[in-house]
Formats: C-alpha cells, structure tokens, sequence
C-alpha cells in the first residue's frame, strides 16, 4: 500500500501528519488540558518537521540528494521524538523519575512559582488507555519508520 507513494507524496503525508499531530495538541490545550514542560520540548519534534517536509514538498524535485537527506532527517527527527515521548510515557506511568521541575520532588528547589504548575508525572488525559505523550510515541514511530522506508526500503530505488 505505501510502496506506491512517491517521494513527494511522502513528504506530504509526513506533512499532513504531523501538522494534524501539533494542532490537535493545541485543540486539547485550547480544550483545558495544558502541557506540562515535557509536552512542550515534545513538540520541537513538529515545528522541525513540519516546514522541513513543507519545503520539501514545495521544491520537490530539485536535488534527488537533498530530498534523500531531508527524509533520513525526517526520519531522525522523529525517531528522537518516539524516545522522547517513551521516555515521557515512562514518567507517567512512574517507571523512572522525570525531570525535578515538573514532578513534585522538590529536593532541586522550588519551581518557578509565577508559572501555573502542570505536573509532567500525571497524564492530563487518557484516550484508550494511553496518554497523549504515548500517542505522540506511536505517530512518531510511524512517521519515522515510513520516512525510513522511503529512503532504504525495496521500492524506494525507483523513486
């Protein structure tokens, strides 16, 4: 099925994606569920990728060198994020100690006070069981392993 995608296409679907991904984040933040500060470092991830794969789209077709680096860049942007956003999970899901500042262990010093305090150990919301720092896992994943395999996968030669 995504072996007839062309390269263009790809950059475009990891377009769509991902800015269907970062609105979504603000639609729940809009609807009263804040970021804590590791939902925002997570969406680092989306204002890369989105004008990187934007811009690619838009010269598409000009540097068969620059499209395969941009998708291997692509593809470590959000390989990075799929971590980042296990690790977050594993902070939720208290497997291991998150950041001091956003957890509720003071031992670092006090937070920032003036700041509305959203703690990064407690998922502001689960849909399915999973926290929206695991869904961000999972889309990472998936856009990371389709920009992966549109650069070293078998169909990917005659692109």
């Amino acid at each position: 099925m995504l072996s007839g995608i062309t390269q263009k296409q790809a950059f475009a679907v990891i377009f769509t994606v991902a800015l269907a991904t970062i609105l979504g984040a603000w639609i729940f933040e809009y609807a009263g569920y804040p970021p804590c500060e590791l939902c925002l470092k997570q969406r680092l991830a989306y204002y890369l990728a989105i004008p990187i794969s934007l811009l690619m789209v838009l010269l598409y077709g000009r540097s068969s060198s620059l499209q395969k680096n941009a998708m291997i860049v692509l593809g470590l942007i959000m390989l990075a994020s799929c971590i980042f956003g296990i690790y977050h999970s594993g902070v939720e899901w208290k497997f291991w100690a998150g950041p001091t500042e956003c957890t509720g262990d003071f031992a670092g010093g006090l937070p920032d006070l003036s700041k509305k305090a959203v703690m990064c150990d407690q998922a502001a919301i689960r849909i399915l069981g999973i926290s929206l720092a695991g869904y961000n896992a999972i889309i990472s994943a998936a856009l990371s392993l389709f920009a992966f395999s549109k650069v070293y996968g078998s169909s990917s030669a005659s692109q």
